[in-house]
């Protein structure tokens, strides 16, 4: 397989102390980092972590423990830790770019990706709504669907970074049409399950009570999932959120998709914070990202946990492996189109 794409998130966060660790524990996954090599090389005596950080080599073997393979990409003015800086945005975007590419060109399997500071890289005049955003314009698709995996849990969100007061006119029947397609053709391409079966929540408490509480559920969200079943696809709902995340309830099931963001996320973060894996579904790639962000205060401090990171590398590999051949068209449009 051919490595995977490391990005190191924000330069001032506690992404490039993650990304050191993987010299140690990256549990034979060969990996590829993209960042400033002279803030790598701080970091890693700082932290005191033993770090050789080498120019990738694809014609010679994985680099031994300790070795790292580094796509230097200086930065445009010196870190302090803690403290975002402008000016270094554009190489931020820059690693994601160089990842993005080396994806769809097949010379990474995957992207991994630590968390980057939205509003430092807005400050700096880049339009950026997040990783996700970034790359489903990067690559060229419609719709992309945001899925945290963890605690024996896969979350899958139909909204994602609204206010809680923009979510109901964003539950479209066009839009959930779209993002319960992408989690179940993914679900069987990527994770290799030939029959899925999906939990979908309701939008209000008790999902709506018969319309007393709401009737997005009446209106929208049980006509569609009755379509969806006549076309073939194995979804359950639209259930009731504060009692759907029960354990023998979900074990019945292999993703949930909640409605907005803080009606599944809390639920998975509370059983597996730390060791959670975000997996951006409906790309032409894979990409998979931690479950937490920039930690600021921790950044140079040596008391990171890589375990988030760590998940998302083996998730990563596990689902660059097991990517069925209909995920390449997209792959090749894309690249005929560029």
């Amino acid at each position: 397989m051919q490595p995977l794409a490391v990005t190191i998130g924000e330069p001032a966060g506690v992404g490039p102390d993650l990304c050191l660790q993987l010299a140690h524990t990256a549990s034979g996954c060969r990996c590829v980092l993209l960042g400033d090599r002279t803030l790598l090389e701080r970091r890693a005596r700082q932290t005191g972590q033993d770090v050789r950080l080498v120019d990738p080599a694809p014609d010679r073997p994985p680099p031994p423990p300790g070795t790292l393979e580094l796509i230097d990409i200086p930065l445009a003015a010196p870190v302090s830790d803690g403290r975002p800086d402008p000016a270094n945005a554009a190489a931020v975007l820059r690693s994601l770019d160089i990842a993005i590419d080396g994806c769809l060109e097949g010379h990474f399997a995957a992207m991994v990706t630590a968390p980057v500071q939205k509003s430092v890289i807005n400050e700096a005049g880049h339009a950026f709504s997040g990783h996700t955003e970034y790359l489903q314009a990067r690559c060229g698709v419609d719709r992309v669907v945001m899925l945290l995996e963890g605690g024996g849990m896969r979350v899958a969100l139909a909204t994602t970074h609204l206010a809680l007061r923009d979510v109901p006119a964003a539950i479209t029947p066009e839009r959930l049409r779209r993002t319960l397609e992408i989690l179940h053709h993914d679900l069987v391409a990527r994770f290799g399950i030939a029959r899925p079966r999906i939990a979908v929540t309701g939008l209000n408490p008790h999902a709506g009570e018969g319309g007393h509480l709401g009737d997005e559920e009446i209106r929208i969200i049980a006509p569609l999932l009755t379509e969806l079943r006549a076309a073939g696809l194995d979804l359950y709902g639209p259930l009731p959120a504060d009692t759907l995340f029960v354990p023998d309830r979900l074990a019945g099931f292999d993703a949930v998709l909640a409605m907005y963001h803080d009606q599944g996320l809390p639920v998975l973060k509370h059983a597996s914070f730390g060791q959670g894996v975000n997996i951006t579904l409906g790309l032409p790639i894979v990409r998979t990202s931690v479950d937490h962000g920039t930690a600021l205060d921790l950044a140079g401090s040596g008391r990171a946990d890589p375990g988030s990171l760590l998940a998302a590398v083996a998730a990563a590999a596990r689902l660059a492996q097991t990517r069925s051949p209909s995920t390449n068209r997209h792959q090749v449009r894309r690249r005929q189109s560029r």
